[in-house]
């Protein structure tokens, strides 16, 4: 069948969702010798780079799958999944799914002071891991059995799999986590549905320039790795997932691989930069696609300046230089980005504009009581969508907490202007009333502190109340390469921002990534900052 009838085909069967992709398209008997899916290492007899048809994945799979069986999962048991690599996730993702059971895909690098109350709450029949976690976690108390290493899985006998689970829209199909910037993250539990929703969407539409040629920078263990392992398999194209998603080695897989979009997190783009990505041979690349937070506008504007892209001239279609990148915001518990907004070396809506949302979507803004907002008004961005997740695993109190008027509370501060744009300012825990009407936004603050100066690479924002009642503000500065070190940033920095955050202004730091506390997806711990600040060990 065609690549464009067998994406309709998909579109459209109800039956199709998450867990089953796989298994759909080997009953079609479609695909079966199309690579789909390349790993960095070595799996199964395939070597790292080597890429996999549908048939070398049902293989793969299926092996695991009757190596689960033998332990005793069966359909709805929860089983935590911490692997190292892209392929181990992706694989026993696949091999789980196939038995009905629910993986709990962990990303390897949450620090073990939070993967072991997130186990402990998870309460999973059992957890499958390498040897290196399997160590770590041997002194501490999860309640969570270890059932298998990977290489056990492996090793399981394919003709033993068992006919694959029959799904039906709301079965649970994943739980992943929430970058748990604040703590101990959330797991988030996804539908057959729900986390299809998006894909079935993208599958109706034309085929967009790139998607034949996928390179994933994002961790294979969260919910848009989990799209991207199911995207490749029903688009007709073929994807690479990275184990690491650090600058050096995705610009290095960009220049081995030659894709022609790349997809990542808002932290992946100026990981690029730090990494050299302007003197680089990216030439290949058309396409950059974000999800999760919002870019900035100067990562942005580097990377567009780079690549090449077809577009439609008076002669036809033609290629020409510079790249697109489209934009928008999303999370674990939004299933998928829910705006979107494209970027070229042309266009010029920035300001942390996220875009317009996508047409399964359904979007307000609300205020402090609950209030719709009209346009220009700075509220909490709520959203309604079939991507949406079924809450948080074990923690209903957090679930419905979340939901009003049958929306999704995302915890976002934003606005839309006239036109249907929306834009965003800050995290609602990240934010500070300074009083007289006026509010640090600590997202907005680092945008202008990036366009305002040129000689900052990266910046953070870290806004601490005192107790006497006055907030005050340090900016951790990260400097391109080439800028002068022993220049004073302070006046250029206070200049970029507004005056009532201007003058909250106390200390202008110049910093590395060892200063900063990351989470697992690479976003900065600002609460971690705050307590560090607030106790005066801001050295």
């Amino acid at each position: 069948m065609a690549t464009k009838n067998l994406r309709a085909r998909l579109a459209t069967d109800g039956d199709v969702g998450a867990g089953n992709v796989l298994t759909t398209l080997l009953a079609w008997g479609e695909r079966l010798a199309e690579p789909v899916l390349t790993f960095d290492t070595a799996c199964g007899g395939h070597a790292a780079w080597e890429p996999l048809t549908t048939s070398d994945l049902d293989r793969l799979t299926r092996a695991r799958a009757a190596a689960l069986r033998g332990l005793g999962i069966r359909r709805r048991d929860p089983v935590a999944v911490c692997a190292a690599t892209a392929a181990d996730t992706a694989l026993t993702f696949l091999a789980l799914t196939r038995l009905g059971a629910i993986p709990a895909l962990i990303n390897p690098g949450v620090a073990v002071d939070y993967l072991v109350p997130y186990l402990t709450r998870l309460r999973a029949v059992g957890l499958i891991t390498d040897r290196a976690h399997a160590q770590m976690l041997a002194e501490h108390d999860t309640g969570t059995p270890l059932l298998a290493d990977f290489a056990d899985l492996a090793a399981g006998d394919p003709d033993a799999a068992g006919d694959p689970y029959v799904y039906y829209p709301s079965d649970p199909v994943a739980i992943t986590h929430s970058s748990g910037t604040t703590g101990v993250p959330k797991a988030v539990v996804h539908s057959h549905a729900s986390l299809f929703a998006a894909i079935r969407y993208r599958l109706a539409l034309p085929r967009p320039q790139g998607s034949e040629r996928m390179l994933s920078a994002m961790p294979p263990a969260h919910a848009a790795g989990i799209i991207t392992i199911n995207l490749a398999i029903a688009n007709g194209g073929e994807a690479l997932m990275l184990s690491g998603q650090d600058g050096t080695g995705t610009l290095a897989a960009i220049e081995r691989w030659r894709p022609r979009s790349v997809i990542g997190f808002s932290a992946t783009w100026p990981d690029l930069v730090k990494a050299g990505v302007a003197d680089a041979d990216v030439s290949s690349v058309a396409l950059w696609w974000n999800t999760g937070d919002c870019a900035h506008e100067s990562h942005i504007r580097q990377l567009v300046s780079l690549g090449s892209h077809e577009t439609l001239g008076p002669s036809g279609r033609q290629r020409v230089s510079g790249s697109v990148f489209v934009d928008g915001l999303g999370s674990s518990e939004m299933g998928h980005s829910h705006f979107h907004i494209a970027h070229t070396p042309q266009t010029n809506r920035y300001g942390r504009c996220i875009g317009r949302p996508h047409s399964f979507a359904e979007v307000a803004v609300f205020g402090p009581d609950g209030e719709q907002l009209p346009a220009g008004e700075i509220g909490e961005l709520g959203t309604r969508s079939p991507t949406l997740s079924l809450g948080y695993w074990n923690d209903s109190a957090a679930t419905y907490r979340t939901r009003f008027q049958g929306y999704f509370l995302t915890g976002d501060l934003v606005y839309r202007d006239e036109e249907g744009y929306y834009y965003h300012l800050d995290r609602k825990v990240d934010t500070i009333d300074l009083g007289n009407g006026s509010q640090l936004h600590t997202a907005a603050s680092e945008e202008a502190i990036l366009r305002a100066c040129p000689q900052v690479l990266d910046c953070t924002v870290v806004a601490v109340p005192q107790a006497t009642g006055r907030v005050v503000t340090d900016v951790l500065v990260q400097l391109a390469a080439g800028a002068d070190r022993t220049a004073d940033y302070t006046a250029p920095i206070a200049a970029a921002l507004e005056p009532a955050v201007a003058a909250t202004l106390r200390e202008v730091r110049l910093i590395d990534d060892s200063a900063l506390p990351f989470t697992a997806t690479g976003k900065v711990r600002k609460f971690v900052l705050r307590e560090r600040h607030r106790a005066g060990a801001s050295r």
